[in-house]
């Protein structure tokens, strides 16, 4: 059993309640996933099997769209509807909608985001979020992170509903949290469903409520379709399946998946002259019928 399940997340579980979950219902102990979603958060999760668990850090870095509803004048610990409420602001005039226009437009493009207290960043070594539940003032470092694009769909006094398309390592909850502060009110995210991870869409995924472990999987090839293919000849996939460099004067920069019969063997980066197997794969795993 090898490749990936698109699940739709309800409001509730951990994912790695929905990872506990798979592991029961397929019956398997190579469950992963790539990208979590916070407990109050809904939609799109990617789960890997068996042997393409080795490959989530590739499905990682797709870029993911999430629908967010914002609710500006009040500030919490975790940046969400979930934490104390640290502050409440009722201005005498909430932002007209231009005002949060311009305000979504600063917050879009790179940046160097800081994640909330509340996430699993380390700081001096531990999570955060351990840190921050014991009462200690905790301050993640800053990220380089990405916002694609960010569009205002609608502003119902004081909720804010916001799309976005972020790059992997977002905050959405630090980008509500910077919306209210752009605003001078405060805020927190209230709602926040994930549309779609990279071509993937949450209208293809399964509801975990209905998940029977009988779902065909995706194939790993899936998981890395944003990299270049590399065709194998017998002798080369032989060699990779045990770790040797591929010989290719025309290798470019980058990363490749090294397929073998149409199969994905291997995910390699560009070395001069040929390509290195990073993660191999064995007997070029694909999904069982």
């Amino acid at each position: 059993m090898n490749g990936a399940l698109l699940v739709d997340k309800p409001d509730g579980p951990t994912s790695h309640d929905v990872v506990a979950r798979a592991r029961r219902l397929f019956r398997t102990r190579a469950v992963g996933h790539a990208g979590t979603l916070d407990p109050f958060a809904t939609g799109l999760l990617v789960l890997v099997f068996g042997g393409a668990t080795r490959l989530a850090r590739w499905a990682a870095r797709h870029p993911k769209t999430y629908l967010a509803r914002i609710r500006l004048g009040v500030t919490t610990a975790t940046d969400d509807r979930t934490g104390e409420v640290l502050a409440v602001t009722t201005p005498p005039e909430w932002p007209r909608r231009a005002a949060i226009e311009e305000a979504l437009q600063r917050l879009s493009g790179p940046q160097a985001q800081r994640p909330p207290a509340y996430s699993a960043k380390r700081v001096a070594g531990e999570r955060s979020y351990r840190a921050a539940r014991r009462g200690a003032l905790v301050e993640p470092p800053a990220a380089e992170v990405t916002v694609h694009s960010i569009a205002l769909l609608a502003w119902e006094p004081p909720v804010v509903t916001v799309r976005t398309t972020v790059s992997s390592g977002t905050y959405i909850r630090a980008l509500g949290r910077d919306l209210g502060v752009q605003l001078g009110v405060g805020a927190h995210v209230a709602e926040l469903r994930r549309e779609m991870v990279g071509v993937w869409r949450v209208e293809d995924a399964t509801p975990l409520e209905r998940l029977s472990g009988s779902e065909p999987l995706l194939s790993p090839r899936a998981l890395v379709a944003d990299l270049p293919e590399v065709p194998l000849e017998p002798e080369e996939s032989a060699a990779v399946r045990h770790g040797r460099d591929v010989a290719r004067p025309d290798s470019t920069e980058g990363e490749a998946a090294l397929l073998a019969d149409g199969r994905l063997v291997a995910v390699a980066r560009a070395v001069p002259g040929g390509w290195h197997p990073v993660v191999v794969l064995a007997d070029g795993v694909e999904p069982e019928a």
